[in-house]
């Protein structure tokens, strides 16, 4: 093949390839960019040689700087750390009413508490604390163990239904599938349902009446208020934390499910709780 060939319509020398009749002309590359090409490899070694950057068995070459980016974390945090000091062990010796009290203090458990809140609880609690079916709202004010700070604290530390922890808030309702025939579970749902000024059979309410005044008013109020001692919730709302439905408390009246919290006490630092207790209280539900 001749190498020579000169392309007739740009008058340029072909590389000699041919491709099915199709002939790559010999554009060389401009200078410029060649030289640029070149010093991006000088950079790309000297960088390898003054940054870590070649793997070893077990580890890399450190470089002649002896750079590394976890080095500049943990330095990062350290100084952090060093500049919340003073606020965080005001926040570790002093009591929650105090805290709250101290706007300066209170700004920054909220912030705090804010970071460990959608590292910890979003999850659950959804990331702006709204909650979902079987996670409680936490913007409201319908608590099931008490919505002041020091009830919150507790809640948090040490969990619902957290066997590992001996201070964990425990309550559980009896399972009425046991106890109740379908017939009087259907009365009492209707009952329920009428404390909330929801629909109802009135027949069926009338006839719950006393089904709920003797198996279900020694733990949720004759009135259906609730008893935060107890963790039994307010039925007198319209706050429902497994559905409303007359099959959804029908359900639960039958066979109730019983949530779990962790007790963060045991994960995290009690000072952390504490902030993350005051993030909570300053939702709006907080009392």
């Amino acid at each position: 093949m001749n190498k020579d060939h000169i392309d007739e319509v740009s008058g340029t020398a072909t590389t000699g390839h041919d491709w099915d009749g199709i002939k790559e002309l010999n554009n060389p590359l401009p200078r410029w960019w060649v030289w640029t090409f070149y010093a991006t490899i000088v950079w790309a070694l000297g960088y390898s040689i003054v940054y870590p950057a070649w793997p070893l068995i077990n580890s890399a070459t450190t470089g002649l700087i002896d750079y590394s980016s976890r080095k500049q974390v943990a330095s990062t945090l350290d100084a952090a750390a060093v500049a919340q000091a003073k606020q965080v062990d005001a926040i570790a010796s002093k009591p929650l009413v105090e805290i709250l009290g101290d706007d300066a203090l209170r700004t920054f458990a909220m912030a705090a508490g804010s970071a460990a809140f959608k590292m910890n609880c979003s999850q659950c609690h959804g990331s702006g604390a709204q909650g979902a079916s079987g996670f409680p709202n936490l913007n409201d004010d319908d608590w099931l163990w008490g919505g002041d700070i020091e009830a919150i604290y507790q809640t948090v530390a040490h969990g619902i239904r957290f066997s590992a922890d001996g201070k964990t808030r425990l309550s559980e309702m009896p399972a009425f599938g046991d106890v109740l025939n379908p017939q009087e579970i259907s009365q009492v749902t209707a009952y329920v349902r009428s404390l909330s000024g929801s629909a109802s059979d009135s027949q069926r309410a009338a006839a719950g009446a006393r089904i709920y005044a003797e198996n279900c008013a020694a733990c949720h109020g004759n009135k259906g208020q609730g008893m935060r001692e107890l963790g039994a919730p307010s039925l007198a709302d319209p706050i429902w934390l497994y559905g409303s439905s007359e099959a959804d408390i029908a359900q639960q009246v039958r066979s109730p499910k019983h949530g779990v919290m962790p007790a963060w006490n045991a994960r995290l630092n009690s000072t952390m709780v504490k902030q993350l207790s005051i993030y909570v209280h300053s939702l709006g539900g907080g009392q």
